[in-house]
């Protein structure tokens, strides 16, 4: 996070600055990047009963699109031989997967990479399952459709700006700066009692996925909670100078309304950022060990953050966590042995500590990312690609099973439009609709959070979109 003054500022030269700068000063609009609130906006906005329970919505992101075919993959022989086709020099042996034992569906046998067996267990316990070829998409298409360009497909198809944007927005078709997480923060705000904490909650700093028209994300570091201005309330003579005249800004009465409403609003993150801060130092101590990496710290962070969510008066929160370095146009066999094992330990610790809290049932973690890759090698990894594997994971979510159709893999199949581009057959649209509906989003309300469901789901409907999650 920019620190507010640079650490190594004299008392003289501080002071200079701290009397110039007001409130207007750009130094101090920076410490918003890290205490990101709307607290006074949200208050005036209508909202929803508290619940009478608690529940947390996890996204991990793979940032780069991450190639979701050599984590889950045809284990049966027919299968694995068309997989295996395919992929050429991408294939993994098939002697080192690690076969899981799916409930229900068409016969095909299945197995996850060789890295991820914290993943099979989880899978096999019931506790996690696959959403199968999903993406983005305007409407249901065809490959009929694709070919003839009758059918709208979403802006920047294969772009990783677009496509990350779009997940996280869930509007394909065009631009928009709000993601569906802040779209239903902005509904769902006044279930929490406390205001001056944002619902949405990121590990990975600023993100459109939680930032909502009136409420935003509030960024909480891995490693050491929620960063405030630096030694603001120190006891040093630094710390203490500065405190005073942060305060004497904060406190003035503004005539300027831009002025008043910053500071009445810096003032509100500073108090956010210390509650926060106090809580989480207040944690219990968990006998869960979690891993020393980003990913595995950042779950480790969350994991304390919902322990005291109940004393903070939050009974809903999302938190965002992002994984980048999936852009595997080459090496995707040696990045992907380095790199799955760090998500499936993280997703096996963070359901320990789960457990452990006794609120497993109460969060439901899920992946995402950018698009999947394309089937097939480009001599030294694969390329952009579209619909892709992804996992949700928790006690409410009917694990052990596949929710969306898992593709046939062989060359020139039905959904190819070329390399092993796999056209979605389940829309982010209806995945996050589910979440939305698990999370408390009244049925009349997902058109907002979701402006395109309608293509795909009928909101009125007595049935879940996809039926991974279960409700009651």
């Amino acid at each position: 996070m920019p620190s507010l003054f640079h650490k190594n500022l004299s008392r003289r030269s501080f002071l200079g600055q701290a009397s110039c700068a007001g409130v207007g000063s750009a130094s101090l609009f920076s410490t918003l990047f890290n205490l990101r609130m709307s607290s006074a906006m949200a208050q005036s906005m209508p909202g929803i009963s508290p619940f009478g329970d608690y529940k947390a919505l996890v996204c991990l992101f793979f940032a780069g699109g991450a190639d979701s075919n050599n984590m889950l993959i045809p284990y049966g022989e027919t299968e694995y031989n068309e997989y295996k086709g395919i992929r050429t020099d991408l294939a993994l042996a098939q002697n080192t997967l690690l076969p899981i034992n799916l409930q229900g569906g068409d016969g095909r046998q299945f197995a996850v990479h060789p890295g991820m067996p914290e993943v099979q267990q989880l899978f096999n316990n019931g506790n996690l399952a696959f959403i199968n070829n999903v993406g983005t998409l305007v409407e249901p298409i065809t490959l009929q459709q694709w070919e003839s360009g009758s059918a709208k497909v979403p802006q920047g198809l294969f772009s990783h700006a677009d496509q990350i944007h779009q997940w996280q927005t869930s509007i394909p078709d065009q631009s928009n700066s709000y993601g569906w997480a802040g779209r239903m923060a902005d509904i769902l705000h006044s279930a929490n009692s406390n205001e001056k904490i944002s619902m949405n909650l990121s590990l990975s700093g600023n993100n459109v996925m939680q930032k909502g028209r009136n409420v935003v994300s509030f960024s909480i570091d891995p490693q050491e909670g929620a960063l405030g201005i630096n030694q603001y309330g120190e006891s040093s003579e630094f710390g203490a100078i500065q405190t005073s005249a942060i305060n004497s800004m904060l406190e003035q009465q503004y005539a300027n309304l831009f002025k008043q409403t910053f500071a009445t609003q810096v003032r509100s993150s500073i108090d956010a950022g210390i509650e926060l801060q106090a809580a989480l130092t207040n944690a219990p101590q968990l006998t869960t060990s979690f891993s020393v990496n980003q990913v595995s710290q950042s779950f480790n962070t969350i994991a304390k953050s919902i322990a005291v969510a109940g004393n903070l008066g939050m009974t809903r929160q999302t938190y965002f966590i992002l994984f980048g370095g999936w852009d595997h146009h080459d090496e995707v066999i040696n990045a992907q042995a380095a790199m799955l094992p760090i998500v499936s330990k993280a997703l096996g610790e963070f359901n320990a500590a789960l457990n452990e809290l006794g609120l497993q049932n109460s969060v439901t973690t899920f992946t995402a990312s950018d698009f999947a890759r394309t089937l097939t090698s480009n001599g030294k990894g694969s390329d952009h690609g579209w619909g892709g594997s992804h996992m949700v994971m928790g006690g409410a979510v009917n694990g052990g099973q596949f929710f969306g159709n898992y593709p046939s893999l062989y060359a020139g199949n039905p959904l190819d439009t070329g390399r092993g581009r796999l056209i979605p057959t389940t829309s982010t649209d209806e995945y996050f609709a589910e979440l939305a509906l698990w999370f408390g989003v009244p049925p009349s309300e997902l058109s907002h959070i979701l402006p395109n469901i309608s293509r795909f789901y009928d909101p009125t409907s007595t049935t879940l979109p996809l039926g991974f999650l279960n409700l009651g």
